[in-house]
Protein backbone atom coordinates (compact mmCIF):
# COMPACT_ATOMS: atom_id res chain seq x y z
CA UNK A 1 0.00 0.00 0.00
CA UNK A 2 2.69 2.31 0.74
CA UNK A 3 4.37 1.81 -2.75
CA UNK A 4 0.74 2.38 -4.63
CA UNK A 5 0.30 5.69 -2.47
CA UNK A 6 3.74 6.72 -3.72
CA UNK A 7 2.95 6.11 -7.25
CA UNK A 8 -0.25 8.11 -6.78
CA UNK A 9 1.52 10.46 -4.96
CA UNK A 10 4.40 10.82 -7.95
CA UNK A 11 1.93 10.91 -10.32
CA UNK A 12 -0.09 13.68 -9.48
CA UNK A 13 3.57 16.09 -8.40
CA UNK A 14 5.08 15.02 -11.33
CA UNK A 15 2.84 16.84 -13.88
CA UNK A 16 2.67 20.05 -11.46
CA UNK A 17 5.93 20.38 -11.38
CA UNK A 18 6.76 19.82 -14.97
CA UNK A 19 3.98 22.38 -15.70
CA UNK A 20 5.42 24.82 -13.18
CA UNK A 21 9.06 24.88 -14.95
CA UNK A 22 7.59 25.04 -17.98
CA UNK A 23 5.33 28.25 -16.70
CA UNK A 24 8.56 29.22 -15.05
CA UNK A 25 10.60 29.03 -18.44
CA UNK A 26 7.87 30.69 -20.51
CA UNK A 27 8.05 33.83 -17.80
CA UNK A 28 11.52 34.18 -17.96
CA UNK A 29 11.44 34.47 -21.58
CA UNK A 30 8.68 36.98 -21.41
CA UNK A 31 10.70 39.14 -19.13
CA UNK A 32 13.91 38.69 -21.22
CA UNK A 33 11.93 39.86 -24.17
CA UNK A 34 10.63 42.94 -23.10
CA UNK A 35 13.54 44.24 -21.34
CA UNK A 36 15.33 43.76 -24.80
CA UNK A 37 12.25 45.63 -26.33
CA UNK A 38 12.84 48.29 -23.97
CA UNK A 39 16.25 48.65 -24.24
CA UNK A 40 16.11 48.79 -28.19
CA UNK A 41 13.58 51.62 -27.61
CA UNK A 42 15.77 53.33 -25.01
CA UNK A 43 18.42 52.73 -27.37
CA UNK A 44 16.55 54.37 -30.90
CA UNK A 45 15.29 57.24 -28.89
CA UNK A 46 18.94 57.87 -28.00
CA UNK A 47 20.04 57.60 -31.02
CA UNK A 48 17.37 59.87 -32.52
CA UNK A 49 18.84 62.69 -30.65
CA UNK A 50 22.47 61.90 -30.72
CA UNK A 51 22.82 61.91 -34.36
CA UNK A 52 22.25 65.08 -34.73
CA UNK A 53 24.82 66.06 -32.21
CA UNK A 54 27.29 62.79 -34.10
CA UNK A 55 26.61 64.93 -37.90
CA UNK A 56 27.93 67.84 -36.65
CA UNK A 57 31.01 66.99 -35.09
CA UNK A 58 31.49 64.85 -38.44
CA UNK A 59 30.72 68.52 -40.21
CA UNK A 60 32.48 70.41 -38.10
CA UNK A 61 35.99 68.06 -38.37
CA UNK A 62 35.27 67.89 -41.91
CA UNK A 63 35.41 72.19 -42.04
CA UNK A 64 38.80 71.97 -40.06
CA UNK A 65 40.51 69.51 -42.42
CA UNK A 66 39.10 71.44 -45.49
CA UNK A 67 40.79 74.70 -43.71
CA UNK A 68 44.12 72.99 -42.93
CA UNK A 69 44.37 71.35 -46.52
CA UNK A 70 47.57 73.16 -47.38
CA UNK A 71 46.83 74.50 -51.17
CA UNK A 72 43.72 76.15 -49.60
CA UNK A 73 45.57 77.06 -46.17
CA UNK A 74 48.44 78.38 -47.94
CA UNK A 75 46.70 80.61 -50.78
CA UNK A 76 44.05 81.89 -47.30
CA UNK A 77 47.04 83.06 -45.25
CA UNK A 78 50.00 85.16 -47.19
CA UNK A 79 52.74 85.54 -45.88
CA UNK A 80 53.25 88.54 -42.82
CA UNK A 81 57.02 89.00 -43.83
CA UNK A 82 59.81 87.61 -46.49
CA UNK A 83 60.90 85.71 -43.04
CA UNK A 84 60.25 81.79 -43.83
CA UNK A 85 60.61 80.74 -40.01
CA UNK A 86 57.94 83.56 -39.26
CA UNK A 87 55.43 82.57 -42.11
CA UNK A 88 56.52 78.88 -41.06
CA UNK A 89 55.11 79.52 -37.24
CA UNK A 90 52.61 81.30 -38.34
CA UNK A 91 50.55 78.98 -40.90
CA UNK A 92 51.59 76.22 -38.05
CA UNK A 93 50.12 78.13 -35.16
CA UNK A 94 46.74 78.92 -37.67
CA UNK A 95 46.40 74.84 -37.73
CA UNK A 96 46.77 74.44 -33.80
CA UNK A 97 44.16 77.26 -33.29
CA UNK A 98 41.66 76.14 -35.70
CA UNK A 99 42.37 72.16 -34.16
CA UNK A 100 42.14 73.49 -30.34
CA UNK A 101 38.86 75.16 -31.50
CA UNK A 102 37.57 72.26 -32.18
CA UNK A 103 38.83 69.76 -29.47
CA UNK A 104 35.63 68.79 -27.85
CA UNK A 105 34.41 67.14 -31.17
CA UNK A 106 35.95 64.42 -30.45
CA UNK A 107 33.48 62.79 -27.95
CA UNK A 108 31.43 62.79 -30.49
CA UNK A 109 33.77 60.15 -33.13
CA UNK A 110 35.34 57.00 -33.24
CA UNK A 111 38.65 56.84 -31.58
CA UNK A 112 40.13 55.44 -34.91
CA UNK A 113 38.27 58.67 -36.69
CA UNK A 114 39.81 60.90 -33.89
CA UNK A 115 43.30 59.61 -34.78
CA UNK A 116 43.28 59.68 -38.16
CA UNK A 117 42.21 63.45 -37.96
CA UNK A 118 44.81 64.25 -35.36
CA UNK A 119 47.26 62.64 -37.57
CA UNK A 120 46.26 64.53 -40.55
CA UNK A 121 46.74 67.45 -38.46
CA UNK A 122 50.23 66.65 -37.47
CA UNK A 123 51.47 65.35 -40.85
CA UNK A 124 50.24 68.78 -42.31
CA UNK A 125 52.60 70.80 -39.68
CA UNK A 126 54.98 68.08 -40.84
CA UNK A 127 55.48 68.71 -44.24
CA UNK A 128 55.67 72.83 -43.42
CA UNK A 129 58.49 72.07 -41.56
CA UNK A 130 60.15 69.75 -43.61
CA UNK A 131 59.65 72.22 -46.48
CA UNK A 132 61.06 75.03 -44.36
CA UNK A 133 64.38 73.35 -43.80
CA UNK A 134 65.11 72.44 -47.16
CA UNK A 135 68.46 74.33 -48.94
CA UNK A 136 65.91 76.02 -51.72
CA UNK A 137 63.83 77.98 -49.32
CA UNK A 138 65.20 80.82 -48.52
CA UNK A 139 61.81 83.45 -47.82
CA UNK A 140 58.63 82.70 -47.45
CA UNK A 141 57.31 83.40 -50.81
CA UNK A 142 59.37 80.10 -51.81
CA UNK A 143 58.32 78.06 -48.69
CA UNK A 144 54.79 78.16 -50.39
CA UNK A 145 56.12 77.43 -53.65
CA UNK A 146 57.69 74.14 -52.42
CA UNK A 147 55.18 73.11 -50.30
CA UNK A 148 52.51 73.54 -53.32
CA UNK A 149 55.12 71.75 -55.58
CA UNK A 150 55.03 68.93 -53.13
CA UNK A 151 51.32 68.64 -53.30
CA UNK A 152 51.01 68.21 -56.87
CA UNK A 153 53.37 64.85 -56.01
CA UNK A 154 51.29 63.85 -53.41
CA UNK A 155 47.86 64.08 -52.12
CA UNK A 156 47.30 66.04 -48.63
CA UNK A 157 47.06 64.46 -45.66
CA UNK A 158 43.60 65.91 -44.72
CA UNK A 159 42.32 64.28 -48.16
CA UNK A 160 42.76 60.81 -46.37
CA UNK A 161 41.38 61.95 -43.12
CA UNK A 162 37.67 63.41 -45.25
CA UNK A 163 37.75 60.02 -46.95
CA UNK A 164 37.89 58.15 -43.87
CA UNK A 165 34.88 60.54 -42.10
CA UNK A 166 32.93 60.22 -45.35
CA UNK A 167 33.17 56.68 -44.58
CA UNK A 168 32.17 56.33 -41.04
CA UNK A 169 29.54 58.66 -41.42
CA UNK A 170 27.80 56.37 -44.11
CA UNK A 171 28.09 53.45 -41.96
CA UNK A 172 25.29 55.96 -39.39
CA UNK A 173 22.91 55.58 -41.70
Amino acid sequence: MDFTRIIELASYTLPAIITGLVAYRFFELHIKNNDRKRAFLLNREAHKESLPIRLQAYERMTLFLERINLTKLLIRISPISQNKHDYENYVIDQIEQEFEHNLTQQIYMSDECWTIITTAKNATIQMIRKAAMSDKVDNADKLREVILNDLLEKQSPSNAALGFIKNEVAELW
